[in-house]
């Protein structure tokens, strides 16, 4: 049973990095895992500095997978296709 459960919390622990390798191929530029604000106003010019710290939850000045799934689901930033 144990096997099954470490199993299970793998795979959900790798869904947001997946999500997050998807957005990292096309928005990503330096390839470090998050975002930051130059990287997403260079595909969405129209982001403010303001909207950006609304999605930046950790207030650490990028946004990681969480985050950006988090903002596609509120709608505060647009879906990528990677």
């Amino acid at each position: 049973m144990t096997k099954i459960a470490s199993l299970t919390f793998m795979v959900a622990m790798s869904i947001p990095a997946l999500a997050m390798s998807q957005v990292a191929s096309s928005l990503d530029a330096n390839g470090d895992g998050v975002l930051t604000i130059d990287e997403v106003q260079a595909s969405f010019p129209e982001m403010s500095s303001d909207s950006f710290m609304a999605m930046d939850l950790n207030a650490d000045g990028a946004l990681d997978a969480d985050e950006v799934a988090a903002a596609q689901e509120a709608g505060l930033m647009p879906a990528t296709d990677g």
